[in-house]
């Protein structure tokens, strides 16, 4: 099992030699990626429910931190490093315009030598979508369409798509990413993100879940795969977890092939972390 780093541009790595002295110790250490999560905006006063926490709401303070474009600090992080991968967790892709977001996606993807992997979701925070004046409504069926569209202008040279929330014709959109495909990770936690993650994605990553729901929700994901004639044994589960050796026990148990463990200052990265990820990528190695 390999190990991300998650929410790294959250820890007030702003600033260049911050961002990429965490991004070094990152890749030094062992991790196999580093994660960059994404809020344009958050509102002052909101009423939706953030569903990765008991309380509803986000974490005390997360929504005051400074807080980069995942695009932007991954690329600052793909500068300082070799070769560590690169991962959104997640991009809100209802939220961009797809032609701009084809462009800088594969971009990032060429100037890092194809280390990119676009996790992405369809957001949960309603007041946030209202403030860049973007339907909230139907963001699920956008994100559909819109990750179609990216595949187009990824692989075509003159790329045309015609849908209902995408609509144009014939254009060059250069230039088109290493990696042909640029692998999509699947956020969320429920049956349509199951069903996203089984006809358009390569991994399902739900957030921390009982290892049991998480089962179940990779057997979804498959059956959907199945269904859409792709192969469901390519469909790779990744969660989020503390570290705890009990939990990835469990973890490595149900499948699941990298985790995401919560980032913590450069300093600290050895010693919390530099003895778990060599014991379990030598279990996967024997």
């Amino acid at each position: 099992m390999k190990f991300g780093l998650m929410s790294a541009n959250l820890m007030g790595n702003v600033e260049g030699l911050a961002a990429g002295e965490l991004a070094r110790t990152a890749e030094e250490v062992g991790f196999h990626s580093i994660w960059a999560v994404e809020h344009a905006v958050v509102p002052v006063e909101y009423a939706s429910t953030y569903p990765y926490d008991e309380g509803g709401r986000l974490f005390k303070g997360t929504s005051q931190l400074d807080h980069s474009d995942p695009l932007i600090w991954l690329a600052f992080a793909a500068a300082a490093t070799t070769n560590i991968r690169l991962a959104t967790g997640i991009l809100i892709l209802p939220q961009r315009n797809p032609l701009i977001a084809a462009k800088e996606i594969a971009s990032l993807d060429r100037l890092s030598d194809g280390r990119l992997d676009l996790g992405i979701g369809v957001g949960w925070l309603r007041e946030e979508f209202d403030a860049l004046g973007v339907p909230f409504e139907a963001r699920g069926a956008r994100t559909d369409e819109y990750l179609r569209a990216l595949r187009v202008l990824w692989s075509e040279t003159e790329a045309e798509f015609h849908g209902e929330f995408v609509d144009f014709e014939p254009v060059y959109c250069q230039p088109k990413p290493t990696q042909q495909p640029i692998p999509i990770l699947v956020g969320g936690h429920s049956d349509r993100a199951a069903r996203r993650a089984g006809e358009l994605g390569d991994v399902f990553f739900p957030a921390e879940r009982p290892v049991e729901t998480l089962t179940s929700l990779h057997s979804q994901a498959k059956e959907y795969a199945e269904k859409a004639g792709r192969d469901p044994s390519c469909i790779e589960l990744w969660t989020s977890s503390t570290g705890d050796r009990d939990h990835l026990d469990q973890l490595v148990e149900a499948g699941v092939t990298q985790v995401m463990v919560p980032a913590r200052p450069p300093e600290q990265l050895g010693d919390r972390y530099s003895q778990l990820i060599v014991d379990y990528d030598s279990e996967d190695a024997s």
